[in-house]
C-alpha cells in the first residue's frame, strides 16, 4: 500500500474566531472538513493520482454550505450565483478553470472537464454553462445553490454604508495533494465575495494565482481577498521561491502571505511538494483546514490558535 502520500484541505479563512461561529457551525464545519479528508485520502490509500484526490476532496466542500462554493455560495449585487473553479496536474501543468458558472453542481468537476476535455485553460459564463451541458455535468437549479444565510448577507451589505465589510470570512474551498508517485496537484473552488458587481472574477480559477501545481516545486490553493493574490500572483510565487531558490515550503509561503499583506490583502494559503510535505500559512484570525497523510491521522483546525 502506499505509504508517502498527503492531502491538505482548506474552507476560507477570515475573521473567523469562537466569538464568530456558533457551536453548531464550528461543530458543521469540522464535519465537512473531516468529510473531505476522507474522501480525498480514499483515493490516495488506494494508490489513486493526486488530481483524483484533490477533485473528490473539492467536491465534498462544494456540496456543504458552511463554506462558500457551489451550495451555500455568496450571491451576487442582484441576488444570482456566479461560481469559479480551478484544478492543475503538477505532473505535466496542465490545468482547466471556469469562472461566472451558475449550473454546474460542482465546478470543480467542470473545471476538470476543460482540462480533459477542452483545448482550452479557461472557459467563463454562459460558453462554460454550455460546455458543462455537453459534457453531461451534473446540474442544480438556485433551490440547490442559495441558502437563506447567503441571502441575509446580501441584504445586509446593501443596508451597511460601508458595505465591503460586512462578510470577511472567505469560504474559498481548496485542496493539494502529493500521491504515492510523488506527483502533486491542486484545485480550488468559489462563489466569490458577497454582492460582487460587473462580473467579477477573483484569484481562485487563474492558474498561477489562487491554484497552481508543479512536480518540480509544489502545489498552491489559496484563498483570501483575491484582488491581491492576483497582484502578488500567490501561487506562483511560492513555486518560484521553492523551485528557484530552493526555500522550504514554509518559508516560501509565509514570504508569499508576507507580501499579500503588505499589499493590503489578507487570507492563506495551503502547500504540499513532491516529497510529502505540507503547511499552511495565514495572515488571518482562522482558516478552515485539515491535513492527513500516510503515517498521520487526519486533523482539522479553524482558529489560529490551534497550530
Amino acid at each position: 500500500m502506499p505509504t508517502n502520500w498527503t492531502l491538505v484541505i482548506h474552507g476560507g479563512a477570515g475573521i473567523i474566531n469562537r466569538g464568530v461561529l456558533t457551536p453548531e457551525q464550528d461543530a458543521g464545519a469540522r464535519a465537512a472538513l473531516t468529510r473531505a479528508l476522507e474522501a480525498g485520502s480514499a483515493v490516495l490509500a488506494s494508490d489513486g493520482a493526486a488530481i483524483d484526490a484533490v477533485e473528490a476532496a473539492v467536491r465534498v466542500l462544494e456540496d456543504d454550505p458552511h463554506f462558500n462554493s457551489a451550495r451555500g455560495a455568496v450571491l451576487t449585487f442582484d441576488g444570482k450565483v456566479e461560481l469559479d473553479a480551478a484544478i492543475m496536474d503538477g505532473r505535466d501543468r496542465s490545468a482547466g478553470a471556469v469562472a461566472g458558472v451558475s449550473a454546474a453542481r460542482n465546478p470543480v468537476t467542470l473545471a476538470r472537464a476543460v482540462k480533459d476535455h477542452s483545448p482550452h485553460v479557461l472557459l467563463t459564463g454562459a460558453g462554460a454553462d454550455t460546455f458543462a451541458r455537453e459534457q453531461c455535468v451534473e446540474q442544480a437549479g438556485e433551490d440547490w445553490f442559495v441558502v437563506p444565510e447567503r441571502r441575509a448577507q446580501l441584504a445586509a451589505m446593501k443596508a451597511s454604508e460601508d458595505w465591503f465589510d460586512v462578510d470577511m470570512k472567505y469560504g474559498t474551498v481548496g485542496a493539494v495533494a502529493c500521491d504515492a508517485h510523488g506527483h502533486v496537484a491542486a484545485a480550488t473552488s468559489t462563489g466569490g465575495v458577497t454582492g460582487k458587481r460587473w462580473g467579477r472574477v477573483g484569484d481562485s480559477p487563474l492558474i498561477g494565482a489562487g491554484t497552481w501545481a508543479d512536480d518540480r516545486a509544489c502545489a498552491v490553493s489559496a484563498t483570501g481577498s483575491g484582488e491581491y493574490f492576483i497582484r502578488e500572483s500567490v501561487g506562483h510565487e511560492i513555486g518560484a521561491r521553492v523551485r528557484m531558490l530552493g526555500e522550504p515550503l514554509q518559508t516560501a509561503a509565509d514570504a508569499v502571505m508576507t507580501g499579500v499583506k503588505a499589499l493590503g490583502g489578507s487570507g492563506g494559503v495551503i502547500v504540499t511538494g513532491p516529497h510529502g510535505a505540507a503547511v499552511w500559512s495565514f495572515t488571518t484570525e482562522g482558516m478552515y483546514r485539515g491535513q492527513v497523510s500516510a503515517g498521520s491521522e487526519a486533523r482539522v483546525a479553524i482558529y489560529a490558535d490551534e497550530g
